[in-house]
């Protein structure tokens, strides 16, 4: 087979798996009773993201090959939230918070590091074979948003994200992967004289970056637009899964099917990775990250101000704007950290960003976020919803304008 269509088909497998769960699990979670919890269950992820992906690189550099480790990983993966879907069935409304998260809470753990060990898979694979990773990479890891979708709109469809069945089938696939594997191209362990310390491998060095002012502001920063992460994954279905609850709403397209409807955010992440060349040569990082986090503004206001009958466009255009709210955030601050920063610890500066953006901001954002809804939440089990929103988007605001008045990069470096 070959080798773009093998590296294909893994990066469709590898976010099909995160596509079971990620956007709907809340409305599950809101069924039998843990609505409260819900930032907990996305917390989780940021915090085994601090630790557990430079782990397993260790891993994988010294003792086992990463293709063959992301194979354990998914088989781990699996089976806890295999183990996490039979509980749920067998406990129902009944299931306990202590059990059902320390379940997930282990295939996450397992999960998290799979992203990192499949993109090293396909980095390694297509260098190998003598081919250009800039130019390759992208059409190969688009397939993982196909897969995240495809199992967004199968599980919707299907109903499951009322109930365990999402985890089921995330699971599932997990175990296939594991599978799939062992036709996967083999990747070398380093030599002993090639063996990263400890430090190297956490990255520990890339946090003498906060002794310049100007990375120092834009890791803070990234900080606060991770916090924005994960409100809309864990909180935007279950707002638009409420609308069933109002007799003019319930039989409304995005009520029945919340997760399709929340879909279009990832298609159009999607289509908006391929406007960050032109945005990043025209107008430098500082005016796209300001887009980004204005871009978040609008996202939470407009799903504040919509709702699924007339107001649905407003709907419609708050999961649009998310791509520019993510990509111009995620891909763009990759690329500034990538340009501005030593080669020699410019892999460790990646990692610190997404440790600073998806471990800490995600995590302080769905404790954060996990806060304010019960906070707002009534004694009838009511949330004021709109409130909420309003509150996120103010947030997002004030962020926006606090980088627009304190990061300042230098001339040679705003064109990247």
């Amino acid at each position: 087979m070959n080798l773009k269509v093998r590296l294909s088909v893994m990066s469709f497998l590898e976010f099909a798996v995160w596509g079971c769960y990620l956007t709907c699990m809340g409305i599950y979670l809101s069924k039998i009773g843990m609505g409260g919890h819900i930032g907990s269950f996305f917390a989780t992820q940021g915090i085994v993201s601090l630790f557990m992906p430079a782990l397993m690189g260790i891993v994988a550099d010294r003792w086992i090959p990463a293709q063959r480790l992301l194979g354990y990983c998914h088989l781990l993966a699996g089976v806890f939230m295999i183990l996490a879907a039979w509980y749920g069935y067998q406990q129902g409304n009944q299931a306990e918070f202590v059990v059902l998260y320390g379940l997930y809470s282990m295939s996450v753990a397992f999960f998290m590091p799979t992203i990192a060990l499949s993109n090293a898979v396909a980095f390694y694979a297509l260098t190998s074979a003598g081919m250009d990773t800039v130019k390759q990479f992208p059409s190969i890891r688009v397939f993982g948003t196909i897969g995240f979708i495809a199992m967004m709109w199968l599980v919707d469809i299907l109903d499951f994200e009322q109930n365990q069945n999402q985890f089921l089938m995330s699971g599932l696939i997990s175990m296939l992967m594991f599978f799939y594997t062992f036709t996967l191209p083999k990747c070398p362990v380093v030599k002993d004289g090639e063996k990263r310390t400890f430090v190297e491998a956490f990255g520990l060095q890339a946090f003498t970056l906060f002794k310049q002012k100007k990375m120092a502001i834009f890791f803070i920063f990234s900080i606060f637009l991770g916090v924005s992460l994960q409100i809309t994954n864990g909180f935007a279905t279950p707002f638009i899964d409420h609308f069933k609850m109002i007799p003019e709403y319930a039989d409304a397209f995005g009520v029945k099917y919340p997760v399709v409807l929340y879909s279009i955010s990832q298609i159009s992440e999607t289509c908006c990775i391929l406007l960050i060349p032109f945005f990043m040569k025209r107008y430098g990082i500082k005016i796209v990250m300001l887009i980004a986090m204005f871009a978040w503004v609008f996202r939470f206001g407009l799903l504040g101000m919509g709702n699924p009958g007339s107001g649905v466009w407003m709907f419609i255009l708050s999961m649009i704007i998310y791509g520019v709210a993510f990509d111009f955030f995620s891909i763009s601050g990759s690329l500034y950290v990538y340009k501005t920063t030593d080669h020699s610890i410019r892999s460790s500066a990646q990692g610190l960003f997404m440790q600073m953006s998806s471990g800490v901001g995600a995590t302080v954002g769905s404790f954060a976020a996990q806060a304010l809804v019960n906070a707002y939440t009534g004694a009838d089990g009511n949330v004021e919803w709109t409130l909420c929103w309003y509150i996120f988007a103010a947030y997002a605001l004030v962020v926006g304008f606090a980088f627009a008045l304190i990061f300042h990069p230098k001339k040679e470096e705003i064109i990247v």
